[in-house]
């Protein structure tokens, strides 16, 4: 199983120093993934409650960008992987999200990860512009723009959202035919979507075992559209809150260290190709000290490397 750390991309610690600090020592110890987020604002009044409660919004209050946080990075680093998840797809013009993580890509020589959604937040969405309704359908159809793109030469799509003139778009990505695809959602029209037309899912906030059943089932569904289930990878995301012994009906990946270590050793029985750790929301992490001191200690309950 891979190992993922979530950057300091959100939250009151984001910043340049942060982010170099965090992304070298990450790959020193051997991490195998570095992970940014997204959120393009904070709304007094949402029109639909946070997930996680009152700890999370928090976090969201200061936000770099994801893809211009992944390139400072990229320049920081040479092999860790630098993942997105995940990038709401709605939002984004393909053709210029394409170029965006084409020149990721290239210039971290063939090291992006793309995890892609449709957010949950009807704020995010009236203020970029897009319309709530069919989500789903304007996501799916922008991933085929993105896959046009990187796989054909001339590119040229005409669909229902997307038009793209017979053209040149280049360079094309590293790694062939483009980078990793992860869909990351829970929805199941979504987790339907991520069987046929993704290499994975991003799972997460639940125990382990939780976790893997809904990735069987979309398993299963890609099995059922002829696809090998085999080369699908779950990546399970997990908020991590380091506090004392908690009983048994603790929420994963909260608890002593020791349970912490329990719930990596659930996620690598379950399966996971990769386990994205995030403590950015744990109310212990208050400075870049306690955020290095976080990242030591989860190297070592997890045993990698």
């Amino acid at each position: 199983m891979r190992l993922g750390f979530t950057l300091p991309q959100m939250g009151p610690l984001a910043g340049p120093h942060s982010l170099a600090l965090v992304a070298r020592r990450a790959e020193e110890l051997g991490f195998d993934g570095l992970w940014v987020a997204e959120r393009s604002l904070y709304p007094l009044e949402p029109t639909a409650p946070y997930p996680g409660g009152d700890v999370l919004p928090e976090a969201f209050k200061t936000t770099l960008d994801p893809l211009d946080a992944l390139t400072f990075v990229a320049g920081q680093t040479t092999r860790v992987g630098l993942g997105t998840s995940i990038i709401n797809l709605p939002w984004y013009s393909p053709v210029l999200l394409a170029r965006r993580l084409t020149t990721l890509d290239v210039l971290s020589n063939g090291r992006l990860r793309v995890g892609l959604g449709l957010g949950w937040s009807p704020d995010e969405y009236q203020a970029a512009g897009i319309p709530w309704q069919r989500r789903l359908a304007r996501g799916k159809e922008a991933l085929q723009v993105l896959k046009t793109i990187w796989t054909t030469d001339p590119v040229e799509f005409d669909g229902e959202f997307y038009r793209v003139p017979r053209s040149h778009i280049g360079p094309k990505p590293v790694q062939k035919p483009h980078p990793p695809l992860y869909i990351g959602a829970f929805a199941p029209p979504a987790l339907a979507w991520a069987a046929t037309d993704a290499d994975g899912w991003i799972g997460g906030g639940a125990p382990a075992a939780a976790v893997a059943q809904m990735f069987a089932g979309i398993s299963a569904t890609a099995q059922q559209a002829g696809r090998d289930p085999d080369t699908l990878e779950l990546i399970v995301g997990a908020n991590v809150n380091l506090t004392g012994p908690l009983g048994e009906d603790r929420p994963a990946f909260a608890g002593a260290p020791e349970q912490i270590a329990a719930d990596i050793a659930a996620a690598r029985d379950a399966g996971a190709a990769e386990l994205v750790l995030n403590v950015l929301v744990d109310p212990g992490v208050g400075s870049l000290d306690d955020l290095g001191a976080r990242l030591e200690l989860l190297h070592r309950l997890s045993g990698h490397g």
